[in-house]
């Protein structure tokens, strides 16, 4: 857990100009309750061409290559769609 502190630092330090990312409308960093050392960012983009822009980006690049080393396992990641129930 000695590179949880350091995780959050960048994050905080990041989250700013991740929202204002064209297309990001929403994120946040969420923590496991029963693993105090496991996070994940959730966030809402306009489009899937919007959320590959970031993940193409020079922020992304610079965000992750110092996030990544942080990490004790391989990241996840997920793209997901709300669905209506009716």
């Amino acid at each position: 857990m000695d590179k949880v502190a350091d995780f959050l630092a960048l994050f905080n330090s990041s989250k700013h100009k991740i929202r204002n990312f064209e297309g990001c409308t929403h994120l946040e960093l969420l923590n496991d309750i029963d693993s105090p050392n496991i996070y994940f960012t959730y966030s809402y983009w306009e489009s899937s061409t919007d959320l590959d822009n970031y993940r193409n980006s020079e922020l992304f690049k610079a965000v992750w290559s110092k996030t990544k080393v942080l990490f004790i396992a391989k990241a996840e990641a997920w793209s997901v769609e709300q669905k209506v129930i009716l």
